[in-house]
C-alpha cells in the first residue's frame, strides 16, 4: 500500500486548540465512559491499532472488549488473524479444548508473524473469556477473519473429512493435490499463477460446492460444521488473493478485506439474532478507507464496507501513539525484534495530539469541527515489517481524521508487547487492564 504524507492547508494552531478543548484525558479506566456512552447500542465496534506489536493497544482493547461483553451483550470477538489458529482459542474459551492454559494454545501459532496472537496479552484475554464463559449461558466466541491460511484451512478440511466422511475426502482429493507442488508457499503459488492464471481456482470452487452440499448432513456440531465451511471459503478467497497479489495494484488488498467483511457477515448471521461483534484489526483495515488516500488507489477496507452495509450500527475506534517501542521484523519472515518507535514527525496526527498535551486522551470525532480537520493529515501506520529509520518515508497514511473514525484513543508513549516465542515463558501473564488495574 502506498502512503503519502500531507497536511497542506491545515491550521495547526487551530487544530491543537480544538483537540485541547474536546479531549477527554485518560487517567483512569473510568475516563473511558464517554466512549461507551457514544457506542450505545451499536452492533459492530471495530477497535484498531497503529501497529501489530504494541502492548497498550492489546490491553486497552481487552478492557474495552470485556466491558462491551459484560455490559452490552456483545457476542464474539473477530480479529485480523487466521481462522484455524484463532478457532483453537475459540475452542479453549468455550471449554472444548484439551489444553490446560491459554499460553499452551497460543504458543502453537507458528506462522509468521507469530507475535500478533502468540503473546501474553492475548493469553490474558483468553483466560478472561474462558472464565466469563464458564459462568455464562451465552458463550462468547473468538474468531479469525483473515484470508492467509490457505494450506492450514485445507489441512483442517482434510482432517475433518477423514473423521466424518472419508468418501467425500476422496472425492475432493484433487484439490489438495493441486496445491502440493507449492510447498505451502503462497508466493510460489502466486508467481506460478502468472503462467497458468486459473491454476487451482476450479478445484477450490468445486471443494466449496461439494462441502456446501454435504455439510448439512453431518452431525458433528453446528459450530464445527460452520468452521469447516469457513475453511472452504478461505481456500477459495485465499487462492484468489494469491493470484491477485502479483498484480500489485491493490486488487489483493480488496480481496482480503472483502473476505474479512464476508466472514463478519457470516458470523453475525451464524450467531443469535441481533448478534454484536467486536473487531480487532489494524487501523488501515478499520479506519474508513474512503477518508484516506487509499481511495485514490481504488482500495476498500472493512471499516468502509461495514459502514456501507450496517450504517450507524458501526462504530470505528482508531488507536495511535506518539513514541515508544514496538515488536516487528525488518523484512517479511525476519526474526521478530523490539524496535524503537521514534517520536512522530511534525504536522502528523500523532504530533498534533502530543502537542495538545502529553498524556493519553480520547477524542470523539463528532465533537471536532469539520472545517478545521477537513484536511489529509499524515497518520502513522506501522506494519509487521518496519524500519524506524525510514518511517517518515512510508508509514503515514494521509487521512481526514474526523471522517475516518468515530473515536480515537491516543496513547502518548507505548511499549512493545510480549511475544511468547521471544520472552521467557516462566513469567506470569500480565494484567490485561491498562494502568495495571
Amino acid at each position: 500500500m502506498k502512503t503519502r504524507t500531507t497536511s497542506k492547508g491545515l491550521d495547526e494552531s487551530a487544530a491543537i486548540s480544538e483537540i485541547i478543548e474536546h479531549q477527554v484525558k485518560l487517567e483512569s479506566l473510568g475516563d473511558l465512559q464517554p466512549l461507551f456512552d457514544a457506542i450505545g447500542e451499536k452492533r459492530i465496534v471495530m477497535l484498531g491499532e497503529a501497529s501489530h506489536g504494541t502492548h497498550e493497544y492489546y490491553t486497552w482493547r481487552s478492557f474495552i472488549s470485556q466491558r462491551l461483553i459484560a455490559e452490552k451483550g456483545f457476542s464474539f470477538i473477530a480479529v485480523e488473524g487466521d481462522w484455524p489458529d484463532c478457532y483453537k482459542i475459540n475452542e479453549y474459551v468455550k471449554g472444548r479444548s484439551h489444553a490446560s492454559t491459554a499460553q499452551e494454545v497460543v504458543k502453537t501459532f507458528d506462522r509468521w508473524p507469530t507475535w500478533m496472537w502468540a503473546n501474553w496479552e492475548i493469553a490474558g484475554l483468553a483466560e478472561w473469556l474462558k472464565k466469563y464463559n464458564a459462568a455464562a449461558t451465552k458463550k462468547i466466541g473468538f474468531y479469525g477473519i483473515d484470508v492467509y491460511s490457505l494450506w492450514e484451512s485445507l489441512g483442517a478440511i482434510r482432517q475433518y473429512l477423514q473423521e466424518v466422511d472419508p468418501i467425500a475426502l476422496e472425492k475432493v482429493s484433487e484439490t489438495f493435490r493441486c496445491f502440493e507442488p507449492y510447498s505451502e508457499d503462497g508466493v510460489s503459488y502466486a508467481y506460478a499463477s502468472r503462467l497458468v492464471p486459473e491454476l487451482c481456482e476450479n478445484e477450490v470452487v468445486a471443494l466449496l460446492k461439494e462441502l456446501k452440499e454435504k455439510l448439512p448432513t453431518y452431525d458433528s456440531g453446528e459450530e464445527s460444521v460452520f468452521s469447516t465451511e469457513q475453511n472452504a471459503l478461505i481456500a477459495v478467497n485465499a487462492e484468489k488473493y494469491y493470484r491477485a497479489m502479483v498484480k500489485g495494484d491493490g486488487a489483493s488488498w480488496n480481496v482480503r478485506d472483502g473476505h474479512m467483511q464476508e466472514t463478519l457477515d457470516r458470523l453475525l448471521e451464524f450467531n443469535e439474532p441481533g448478534a454484536k461483534t467486536i473487531v480487532w484489526a489494524h487501523n488501515t483495515h478499520i479506519g474508513d478507507a474512503s477518508a484516506t488516500d487509499m481511495q485514490q488507489d481504488g482500495m476498500i477496507n472493512i471499516g468502509e464496507l461495514s459502514r456501507q452495509k450496517y450504517g450507524n450500527d458501526t462504530f470505528l475506534v482508531g488507536f495511535g501513539s506518539y513514541k515508544g517501542s514496538v515488536i516487528a521484523g525488518k523484512r517479511w519472515g525476519a526474526p521478530m525484534q523490539k524496535m524503537e518507535l521514534p517520536p512522530a514527525p511534525a504536522r502528523s496526527w500523532e504530533r498534533l495530539l502530543h502537542k495538545a498535551g502529553a498524556g493519553d486522551k480520547l477524542l470523539l470525532m463528532h465533537n471536532l469541527p469539520t472545517d478545521v480537520f477537513d484536511h489529509h493529515i499524515g497518520h502513522r501506520a506501522v506494519g509487521v515489517v518496519y524500519n524506524p529509520a525510514l518511517e517518515s518515508y512510508g508509514n503515514y497514511v494521509p487521512s481526514r481524521m474526523t471522517n475516518r473514525y468515530d473515536a480515537f484513543i491516543h496513547l502518548d508513549q507505548t511499549r512493545a508487547l510480549h511475544p511468547l516465542h521471544l520472552e521467557p515463558h516462566n513469567l506470569e501473564i500480565p494484567d490485561t487492564y491498562p494502568f495495571g488495574m
